[in-house]
């Protein structure tokens, strides 16, 4: 067996060691393992998830065959989830797996404790009543939810949970931490040490910009009243002046700086998400307050004191041309200033964990040197109850959803004969009218040979009725739409299966590394013309 290191290299540099070990703990559940929840719990097997619990009352019918690579013909009238449960077994040994012969609608109504032992739990193929108990159930015993549907040519992906946290979002952009425009006291002292006027050519060109840049600031602040540049003249102006301390034009360290220089522009002090973030009632902690709250709490009392305005310093700097001694030595300067800002934080932190009456050790240097590095890019992700989003959702973001760019209403899209562009908020309505049908006939619309032009029009006035109940009696869905929704049958689909269980299983990622941000509503996936959109509900 390969060593875990070796195993699991690639997304351990996604994700590092602390990542990898959240996924090694997690305990998941899987409702339902047809195509979307198989597909979905393969790539989390595959990822090295500690356990899996799959939880499914069917058996295996030659109709499986063609869309569940998870079952074979030797599996057929086996128990589905003990076929399956077996196969990702097969995939990845470490991983403990178990199987639940039970339908998941049973459990939710009949043993609603039984979920509380898990990490996360995966939904799938839910209708929406059982969503709204699952959901209520998960939120009641904190446990993350995801859910996750195919249905024909569309998909569904939500996730489910009261509050979720993120210290390290890594964003694909955000600006280097290197205080340009607000250098603390050892840093300007560091510059003072290096003359920009020398006459050793070998010198010049090989001083590093964040010292050019901080050096010609404090130039123009000088000369500017104190202010740097602001206006687009302003800035031009910067840049020339950045310009005429070059001795020759091959000098790539001004030129760097030249490029760098709206880093010195940017402003100073914290971004108006973390100011969210520290007024949030959250900081206001007590014993029962997690992990990040405290820290959050923490760090709005250094942003008010020893930061003087900003958020503990980053400590790393990135490649530039340099001589090896000067960046060497720049870059301990900043690990220096990091590391002092750390243990401000770990005073704070471990005196207000005493406070609340909780160990002052409590909370790892691991944790909090982590959450000090990433100060600027924390997340809180708060969603919804699905049974609120059900009956009351946010109606000018539905409307605006029910419109279409291009032509208008959906309804006036039907008779140019095209499909909209933006079909997402009618396949979601149109999805939740299926489940609607399915109660009022004991099918799914399209789902038996023979009544499909019945089955169109039932499907048609039951959407109406949902449109009207969710204050929307002015909109009006494609018949195109309708048509295709019928033929779907209710059928899993391998191909969306797959990318659906993909989208799935990213978020369960995400949501258990607690790395990068979550999606923050509902994501529609129409596979009519390859398209995706999410609905903030």
């Amino acid at each position: 067996m390969a060593e875990p290191k070796v195993k699991y290299d690639r997304q351990l540099r996604i994700w590092g060691e602390q990542g990898q070990a959240a996924l090694e703990k997690a305990s998941i559940c899987l409702l339902n393992c047809g195509p979307t929840g198989s597909e979905t719990l393969k790539n989390l097997v595959l990822g090295g998830v500690g356990s899996i619990t799959v939880v499914d009352g069917s058996k295996v019918e030659v109709g499986d065959l063609g869309n569940n690579f998870m079952v074979d013909e030797s599996s057929v009238g086996e128990s589905k989830a003990k076929c399956v449960c077996a196969f990702l077994q097969e995939l990845n040994d470490v991983v403990k797996a178990k199987f639940i012969e039970d339908f998941p609608e049973e459990l939710i109504e009949t043993n609603p404790s039984f979920f509380s032992q898990f990490t996360l739990v995966i939904a799938t193929q839910l209708v929406s009543d059982s969503m709204v108990k699952l959901d209520r159930i998960c939120r009641e015993a904190n446990i993350i939810l995801i859910f996750a549907r195919s249905y024909g040519l569309m998909g569904f992906v939500r996730i489910g949970v009261k509050e979720h946290t993120v210290i390290e979002s890594k964003p694909d952009h955000f600006l280097d931490d290197l205080r340009l425009n607000n250098p603390w006291p050892e840093l300007t002292r560091f510059t003072e040490t290096i003359d920009l006027n020398t006459t050793d050519a070998v010198v010049h060109k090989h001083t590093p910009y964040i010292i050019i840049l901080v050096k010609i600031a404090e130039e123009w602040a000088n000369t500017h009243g104190g202010n740097l540049p602001s206006t687009r003249e302003e800035k031009r102006q910067f840049k020339d002046l950045i310009k005429s301390k070059m001795i020759t034009i091959d000098e790539e360290n001004y030129k760097e700086a030249m490029e760098a220089s709206f880093k010195v522009f940017s402003p100073r002090g914290i971004g108006a998400n973390l100011q969210k973030i520290i007024d949030d009632g959250g900081t206001e902690i007590d014993s029962n307050s997690s992990d990040f709250w405290v820290m959050v709490a923490a760090l709005k009392e250094f942003i008010a004191n020893e930061g003087g305005g900003e958020t503990p310093l980053e400590g790393s700097i990135p490649d530039m041309t340099s001589s090896t001694e000067l960046y060497v030595n720049l870059q301990k300067n900043y690990q220096a200033k990091a590391e002092a800002d750390f243990l401000v934080m770990e005073r704070r932190i471990g005196n207000l964990l005493k406070k609340i009456g909780r160990d002052p050790a409590s909370i790892s240097k691991t944790n909090i040197k982590s959450f000090s590095k990433n100060a600027r890019k924390l997340a809180v992700c708060r969603y919804r109850l699905i049974e609120e989003e059900f009956n009351s959702p946010v109606q000018p973001e539905l409307q605006k959803y029910l419109m279409d760019e291009d032509h208008g209403t959906l309804q006036e899209a039907n008779s140019l004969k095209v499909l909209p562009e933006n079909t997402a908020a009618g396949l979601y309505i149109l999805l939740r009218a299926a489940d609607r049908f399915a109660v009022n006939y004991n099918k799914f619309p399209g789902q038996f040979d023979g009544v499909m032009d019945e089955d169109i029009s039932r499907l048609k006035t039951t959407a109406v009725g949902l449109l009207n109940d969710l204050g929307c009696n002015s909109s009006a869905l494609s018949e195109d739409l309708i048509n295709e929704m019928c033929r779907y049958g209710a059928s899993e689909l391998h191909a969306v299966a797959a990318f659906v269980g993909g989208v799935a299983s990213q978020e369960v990622i995400k949501l258990i590394t607690r790395q990068f941000i979550p999606m923050s509503g509902t994501f529609i996936f129409n596979g009519i013309d390859n398209k995706s959109q999410l609905l903030l509900l």
